[in-house]
């Protein structure tokens, strides 16, 4: 068994503080590449990406570095909130080409330091959510297993595009998704990002939630929100219905 995977264990019969569950599935597409800020000098070459052809530049602030921030950003947050840091695991899936688990279930203590995202390829959704999923799922029956309670599990599914990988896991993803929020086993934060996301898409991932489309590139404010919002969480009792701050929202995202 693996180092990290042995920590996990033990960490769930040192610490039985009851988990939030949360899984951050992310686009890593080509797209994501895009330049978003900063200034930036045409190299006058292009490059045929994600079903796009796109402009290659040098310089500048792209989509996916933003994200890398905001995710950074949450990963701090979470480390400095005295009960979080307990009761939080984050997971960490990008889907791109493929789909990649960077970091398991695993509390800021076990895992401190964010992923490093890189972007490269088509965008395999439908095979992101899967895996997603499925370590969910693994985890879950760990919790059980330690005696350990949980909250009702988190799905982060941010988007800068539509899905172009396999047209099967896709519809088994969604249904996967759909069957989970239906019987309260999931909550669902559908996050298009830029005018390109497909929202309808993202809409059928989520049947209670309607999907939000970030307001510019406000990862940091997104990933503020979502761990106030944890942390409000890991500070409930487990079965507590938990309000989430609505008007927040309205600082980093629109319908």
């Amino acid at each position: 068994m693996e180092k990290n995977q042995l920590m996990r264990m033990e960490d769930l019969l040192d610490n039985p503080t009851p988990r939030v569950p949360i899984c951050l599935c992310l686009d890593t597409s080509s797209s994501m590449l895009r330049v978003v800020s900063g200034e930036t000098v045409n190299t006058g070459r292009t490059v045929f990406k994600d079903g796009r052809e796109w402009n290659v530049v040098e310089g500048g602030i792209s989509a996916l570095d933003e994200l890398q921030e905001g995710v950074n950003h949450f990963y701090k947050a979470i480390a400095e909130d005295e009960v979080a840091r307990y009761a939080a695991e984050i997971c960490v899936v990008t889907f791109d080409s493929t789909a990649k688990s960077l970091v398991d279930y695993s509390t800021i203590d076990i895992q401190p330091n964010p992923p490093k995202l890189t972007a490269n390829g088509a965008t395999c959704m439908g095979e992101g959510v899967n895996l997603a999923l499925d370590l969910l799922e693994q985890r879950k029956n760990e919790y059980k297993e330690a005696g350990v309670d949980y909250y009702q599990p988190w799905l982060v599914l941010m988007t800068d595009g539509e899905p172009n990988g396999s047209e099967s896991e896709l519809e088994r993803a969604i249904y996967r998704t759909n069957q989970l929020v239906i019987n309260r086993k999931l909550t669902v934060f559908p996050i298009g990002i830029g005018k390109e996301a497909d929202m309808n898409v993202l809409a059928r991932f989520s049947p209670k939630r309607t999907p939000l489309r970030l307001k510019g590139m406000n990862f940091k404010q997104f990933f503020e929100w979502l761990s106030q919002s944890v942390s409000g969480v890991s500070n409930s009792m487990p079965g507590d219905k938990i309000s989430l701050d609505v008007e927040g929202i309205k600082g980093w995202g629109e319908i």
